[in-house]
């Protein structure tokens, strides 16, 4: 008979990775021990294993043959095929909501005043995880847990597909984009919000270099406290090579 506690112990293992790609503290190409996770879970290599390979159903991560498990590092066709799912889910999404409530509302105040603080304090890893988690939350006001599961899962792979191939960090655009897809679902216009949806995303993807490859000693490079890869000295910047007008999320 199969440990009650088993399921829950995944889910956490699951989330946990999830919610630190959410959160930009696991980087593209990490690798993740069985033994190591099954140590700091408190569980069997079995049930991280099981884990895992949910986690591979869902896009997160692969095995390498005699290497291990390791987060995707996608590639410029995973990215396309990303952004493409986010508008067709996104722009559905807002076109089917009912009017905020009052409680949705200021969910959504609350939430984008926590993006103007972020950046006032320059704290980008919260501004990362804040950009995506605003697409998620509005999700979650329309209660489907379907549609929440599925827009953490493609958040996740864009904050990855961000971390490959952006190489600067445009809060206040991407905030800016928010605040109008908010006050046009505010306005009850949930068309409009859904147009701005799309736009938004269009202007993210656009802003991608999908011509760089990710750094195959990126992993090698963190642990030895090493500088990122950077581009050609005379352009001045990291990782990759990209258009001033682009967005986060």
């Amino acid at each position: 008979m199969q440990d009650l506690h088993t399921e829950p112990r995944q889910m956490n293992i699951e989330e946990t990775i999830v919610s630190g790609i959410l959160s930009a503290r696991i980087r593209p190409g990490t690798r993740l021990s069985e033994n190591q996770l099954a140590g700091l879970f408190g569980v069997s290599r079995t049930l991280v294993r099981e884990a895992m390979m949910r986690l591979e159903t869902r896009g997160i991560v692969h095995v390498s043959p005699k290497r291990g498990w390791f987060v995707v590092e996608p590639s410029a066709e995973d990215a396309m095929m990303v952004y493409e799912a986010r508008r067709i889910i996104e722009s559905g999404l807002l076109r089917g909501m009912r009017p905020l409530t009052e409680t949705g509302r200021s969910i959504l105040v609350a939430h984008l005043q926590e993006e103007k603080a972020a950046m006032a304090a320059g704290n980008r890893q919260r501004l990362t995880c804040l950009m995506g988690d605003f697409h998620i939350r509005i999700a979650e006001l329309c209660g489907n847990t379907v549609l929440i599961e599925i827009l953490r899962d493609l958040t996740a792979r864009t904050i990855l597909i961000s971390m490959l191939y952006q190489s600067d960090f445009h809060a206040a655009q991407s905030h800016h984009g928010h605040c109008r897809i908010f006050d046009a679902m505010a306005a009850g216009d949930f068309v409009k919000a859904a147009e701005l949806s799309v736009e938004h995303l269009d202007d993210v993807e656009t802003g991608l270099d999908l011509t760089m490859r990710p750094d195959a000693l990126s992993e090698l490079r963190l642990s030895l406290d090493l500088p990122p890869k950077t581009a050609p000295l005379a352009l001045h910047l990291p990782l990759v090579k990209r258009s001033t007008t682009s967005k986060e999320f």
